[in-house]
């Protein structure tokens, strides 16, 4: 009987998106039979640095994205397939060792710098080891994907798809596989389109910022009185809790409070709105889950490109400040609520609800075809 394949998924702690796609993408791979083995090389060979520079990546996005864009922008100019930082000799050490222990038949990397390791680790391991490349950004797509040597790219829509080509990348290298969301999102079944919206279910997505709390929560619980809000404090729940408890006794009956879940996609196909930040999982989440979507959080570079393709599908929108979050709401729920049916037809037309199952099956499929070395 022939060995399941072996797929090693590097992933790295800078962003839930990266993470999120890899655990989504081996809970995939698991179900179709492969052993899959998934880490993050960065924490594994700098623990320390790796957990401060996140830490500095969740601040600096949050309160100062006019910084991040200043550091996004400068990433284009970066020559990656050079060492240019001694400290990433740790995670490439780490990853190497990760190979060796694992003998994989397969590398997926959803963080776009592994692929440049693999390259200087495959001249001392010799042979090849195929490498996927999952891209978790959309549209607005940074050079360190666009340059990473890779056997393929998987990308969430048709637009970045096109995007990658008009920068001159091999369209038969690029395959539309969708985001890899939970492979729950495939049988889970959202809201439907003819709800009646009452009461009208909103999930919230806060950020750290306390004071950002009090006036969505309010701006949004004052665009009507059907409107009832779950909010979701995470890994914020001891440094907001105080405030949404406010909400909760200024409203009663109205609010719900959750701190750290892993029923996320229960909660999107059970709710009619979700208000969250544009980063990479909530968004196509929230596509998966057919659910329409504001954005009260946007860092500019990367999640630019998020917001980009919920508007061209016509499932969402920004909304920059309390006041045009509770303009926005109010206009969907105006004239019986055809605004939030008129999203919720666009994403049930999108129809992307299992890339994670997509990007499996095309992994296991080229594994299976033992392709001819395609990387450059």
């Amino acid at each position: 009987m022939q060995a399941p394949p072996r797929i090693l998924i590097v992933t790295a702690a800078f962003g839930e998106g990266h993470n999120s796609a890899a655990r989504n993408l081996g809970l995939a791979l698991d179900a179709a039979g492969a052993i899959t083995r998934v880490a993050d090389p960065c924490l594994l060979g700098a623990p320390g640095i790796t957990s401060l520079v996140s830490r500095a990546y969740r601040i600096v996005t949050t309160r100062f994205p006019r910084i991040w864009k200043c550091v996004y922008d400068s990433t284009d100019r970066c020559d990656f397939s050079k060492r240019s930082s001694p400290v990433m000799r740790f995670p490439e050490r780490a990853l190497g060792s990760l190979i060796d222990e694992f003998h994989p038949d397969a590398i997926v990397s959803t963080y776009p710098l592994y692929p440049y390791f693999l390259r200087r680790i495959a001249q001392g391991i010799g042979g090849k080891i195929p490498v996927f490349t999952v891209v978790t950004d959309s549209i607005e797509i940074n050079a360190a994907w666009l340059k990473a040597p890779t056997d393929w790219w998987l990308v969430t829509d048709s637009a970045t798809s096109a995007q990658m080509v008009r920068r001159q990348l091999p369209a038969e290298k690029i395959v539309d596989t969708g985001f890899p969301v939970h492979p729950c999102f495939a049988r889970l079944k959202p809201v439907d389109a003819m709800d009646p919206c009452d009461p009208f279910r909103v999930l919230y997505f806060p950020t750290a910022q306390t004071h950002l709390l009090l006036k969505h929560g309010r701006a949004l619980l004052d665009a009507s009185p059907k409107v009832h809000l779950t909010i979701v404090m995470g890994r914020n729940v001891r440094r907001l809790y105080r405030r949404a408890h406010e909400l909760r006794i200024t409203h009663p009956g109205r609010v719900r409070l959750i701190g750290w879940t892993r029923k996320v996609p229960q909660l999107l196909t059970s709710h009619h709105l979700v208000v969250g930040k544009a980063g990479g999982a909530t968004v196509h989440e929230a596509i998966a889950a057919h659910c329409p979507m504001i954005i009260h959080h946007l860092v500019p570079g990367q999640e630019e490109g998020n917001l980009a393709l919920l508007e061209s599908i016509g499932g969402g929108s920004l909304a920059a400040t309390p006041e045009s979050l509770t303009r926005k709401v109010r206009d969907l729920l105006a004239d019986q609520n055809s605004g939030w049916r008129s999203m919720k037809h666009a994403l049930i037309r999108h129809g992307r609800n299992s890339g994670a199952i997509a990007a499996a099956s095309f992994i296991l499929q080229k594994i299976q075809t033992k392709p001819s070395d395609t990387r450059d």
